[in-house]
């Protein structure tokens, strides 16, 4: 029986995926056109799954001696570039093995020897000239290699270039995480390394797979109806898309999860994507832990700290390479203005970073439920203006992401509370000068109760914020058809107040006349 697959390539008789050919279909013509190129996208969207497909095709043709393989064994060789030659002819001549290729269409066995730095042109040159077709190669995890041995292998296999295709490889694939603009910083962090030109300018294309389209997911999802009988109704599948915008990986693990692990036997609805979706979260499965890892990272936290205090970015010419390796790590989507990926993603990193806050909370979670199971918004606000002033000043002052830290303190306060019995569902991104909330807590029967929150930060050299987050109160608010709400304004300005006496709460009117809650802090 087919399954959702999270882990390793897809394929066809085991597994729910998209067809191959579908996300690629430029590479055929490609390769017809004996070129070399590069594919690239974030982890675990599918590169490895559309990859495998297009070499079985092309090998089962006939027409080609096509292979699919790794160079992430040869990370290990770091800059020992005569150790990563040796380790990736290995891995071709495991991986052509592995694809059943007819005995004349396999590589040399041993391997022709030569000098370090030209024993993989010298393999790739023999087989090319003894095969009867010829020979197509998929470098998958290239950007595993690092340093001297990255150059050494592009060098190659730009030198060899010029003999395609009866005495060289026809075409070449490289595929990884990052665009070949980036391989000159894989090589060592100096672009002067790699001298002016990058060693595969003979790249004519560089592909990117992108994530599935709403069709896609709604066609994925049916082949578990048409093969089980079970149901995801539009609206759950809607409700995945939105929460995913298609992230492969993402689309995959909320099925996986509704079907196998929380064992929903009858028609898949919208409130098990929800439930699915915080058990993802919860859990800090693979594909998210790896992300979060990123978010210590300088150039991933200059694109990160500002979607989430919604400053701009400050001007640095380095900007758009970080916002670029961002975008290549999956993180965001590069537009005007630049995004947070995905709704997943976007909870994921703001809970990653409050993790270590949520464990001092002290409050327990029931002190905060009124006897009909809605939240008491007064008091648990009095509690946060409680628990800033006794440690705000302590925390922020220790937070790598420091102009994002008091939105992080708060969100980590609410989440302790709101956890395992409703959802926090946020809007933030760059420029933006508020970051928005809306509690959602379940409770009676069927009923759902919304509190809104908005927050903005009195920075200095700036007007008191007021004034402002009323008006933006009041358009949130409209939005989400409710009649009341919460400002949180959290001055930084230099010489303020100490933290205990500027903290309070008092009330106030939007221009639209609604009767709103204001925290100072």
């Amino acid at each position: 029986m087919r399954y959702f697959n999270t882990a390793g390539p897809c394929l066809p008789d085991r597994h729910y995926m998209v067809p191959a050919e579908q996300r690629l279909p430029e590479a055929c013509s490609l390769v017809e056109g004996g070129q070399y190129f590069v594919l690239h996208a974030p982890r675990q969207t599918g590169k490895t799954t559309a990859l495998l497909a297009l070499a079985r095709h092309l090998a089962g043709t006939g027409e080609y001696a096509a292979v699919l393989f790794s160079g992430e064994s040869a990370e290990a060789a770091g800059d020992d570039y005569a150790a990563a030659e040796a380790m990736i002819l290995a891995a071709i001549h495991d991986a052509a093995r592995r694809a059943g290729l007819a005995p004349r269409l396999l590589p040399p066995d041993p391997w022709p020897d030569g000098p370090p730095g030209r024993r993989l042109h010298r393999g790739l040159a023999a087989w090319a000239e003894r095969s009867p077709v010829p020979v197509v190669l998929f470098f998958d995890e290239v950007d595993a290699l690092r340093g001297q041995s990255l150059i050494s292998v592009l060098r190659q296999l730009r030198d060899g270039y010029r003999d395609r295709p009866a005495g060289f490889p026809a075409s070449v694939a490289l595929c990884g995480l990052r665009d070949v603009r980036d391989y000159k910083a894989a090589a060592g962090g100096d672009p002067t390394r790699l001298g002016t030109a990058s060693p595969f300018n003979i790249s004519v294309k560089s592909l990117r797979i992108a994530d599935f389209s709403s069709g896609e997911v709604t066609a994925l999802y049916r082949q578990h109806t048409a093969d089980t009988g079970q149901e995801f109704t539009a609206e759950a599948v809607e409700r995945a898309f939105c929460y995913t915008q298609g992230q492969p990986w993402l689309v995959n693990a909320l099925a996986r999860e509704v079907i196998d692990e929380m064992d929903v036997t009858g028609p898949i609805l919208p409130g098990h994507m929800d439930e699915a979706k915080e058990r993802l979260i919860l859990a800090r499965a693979t594909h998210l832990d790896s992300l979060a890892a990123r978010l210590s990272e300088p150039r991933v936290r200059r694109v990160i700290e500002p979607l989430i205090a919604g400053t701009l970015p400050e001007f640095d010419p380095a900007y758009d390479d970080d916002a670029s390796y961002a975008q290549d790590l999956g993180l965001i989507r590069v537009g005007n203005p630049v995004t947070i990926a995905n709704p997943v993603y976007r909870e994921v990193i703001v809970r990653v970073l409050g993790a270590g806050l949520e464990r001092v909370v002290t409050a327990k979670p029931r002190a905060f439920l009124l006897p009909d199971g809605r939240l008491d918004m007064r008091k648990l606000l009095e509690a946060f203006a409680d628990f800033w002033r006794e440690n705000g000043e302590i925390i922020t002052g220790s937070m790598a992401y420091h102009e994002a830290a008091p939105h992080l303190v708060l969100m980590a306060f609410l989440q302790r509370i709101v956890n395992g019995g409703g959802y926090i569902d946020r809007e933030y991104g760059i420029g933006r000068g508020r970051l928005d909330l809306l509690i959602r807590k379940p409770y009676g029967d069927g009923q759902v109760q919304r509190e809104a929150l908005e927050l903005k930060v009195w920075r200095a050299h700036k007007g008191d914020p007021l004034t402002d987050g009323l008006k933006q109160l009041d358009g949130y608010l409209d939005w989400l058809a409710l009649d009341t709400g919460t400002l949180v304004i959290f001055d930084r300005r230099p010489g303020t107040p100490p933290i205990d006496e500027r903290t309070e709460i008092t009330t106030a009117t939007t221009p639209a006349g609604r009767a709103v809650t204001v925290l100072r802090a």
